[in-house]
């Protein structure tokens, strides 16, 4: 069973294939979504400074009914933070509202503020300040891992030629249609393990007729194949709903693609993201 299967990070710890993602899941509800992902079978819960739903989450953890450490729980340094003294305090921030003695595994948000993301600009010198912030927590147990999202080529070789930690893990925008192949390849040959947000795309990827019609000859729903792609790339797979439902039918993958068929799945294009296309990582500038 995909809940039950795990990865290794490069320090040793283990972080489940499948996630449950929370964004744009309010604070209100955000509990009853973690408590529901848990008694499915979803051990892995990622959250965010910029979700506003860490407090939710946290509850959901804490009253669950599962020891702390059954649970990998995941958030993210806010995006504009490019400091040391803030990252400090924003680290300590997530554990107060998360209400946990420690999280899993925390990155930083975006190498660029949203403001300025895809801009020239890539915060090299404030990227380290707030990497230091990470790798000082991790030494103290604060966090067990730590990592980077949608960093590119240039962003992780600041990091991995003058951090003493290496990032453990980049979290990028990936799924059929838009899969960035070279980047995936080059986090992987630096060392880092990748995990897919958004591996349903988060648009209008469920009226692809193409995709469509692969779900169909697997017998499976188009969110299913989506999630199925991404874990045969060797990628860890974070799919968002607060639905108990799709929660059940995202982790029901018994299935194989064929390698004829995640050739194909391979070459499709598909980036409408629908209401979602203003948010920066959507719109392809980094």
């Amino acid at each position: 069973m995909i809940l039950q299967e795990t990865r290794t990070l490069p320090n040793g710890v283990a972080i489940p294939k499948l996630a449950l993602g929370t964004w744009m899941i309010d604070d209100a509800k955000v509990t009853d979504a973690v408590k529901a992902a848990v008694e499915i079978g979803y051990r892995h819960i990622d959250t965010a400074q910029a979700y506003g739903n860490e407090r939710g989450v946290g509850e959901g953890v804490r009253a669950c009914g599962l020891p702390r450490d059954a649970l990998f729980v995941q958030t993210k340094l806010d995006a504009g933070i490019k400091d040391h003294g803030g990252a400090r305090a924003a680290i300590d921030g997530s554990l107060e509202t998360l209400g946990l003695d420690y999280i899993d595994l925390m990155v930083i948000h975006s190498p660029q503020p949203w403001a300025a993301f895809g801009d020239t600009d890539r915060f090299f010198e404030g990227n380290l300040a707030a990497w230091t912030a990470l790798e000082e927590a991790l030494e103290v147990g604060k966090i067990r891992a730590i990592g980077v999202s949608n960093f590119q080529t240039a962003d992780l070789d600041n990091l991995l030629d003058h951090a003493r930690i290496k990032p453990m893990i980049n979290q990028l925008l990936a799924h059929i249609g838009n899969t960035p192949f070279e980047l995936i390849d080059y986090s992987k040959a630096r060392g880092l393990l990748v995990e897919a947000y958004s591996p349903i795309a988060h648009g209008k990827i469920l009226d692809n007729a193409e995709i469509g019609a692969m779900a169909g000859k697997y017998g499976v729903s188009i969110p299913q194949l989506c999630i199925r792609y991404v874990l045969q790339l060797d990628l860890l797979a974070l799919p968002k709903t607060a639905n108990p439902e799709h929660m059940r039918t995202n982790a029901d993958l018994g299935f194989a693609i064929s390698e004829d068929d995640m050739a194909r799945l391979k070459a499709i294009t598909a980036k409408d993201y629908g209401d979602a296309s203003g948010f920066p990582v959507y719109r392809g500038k980094a």
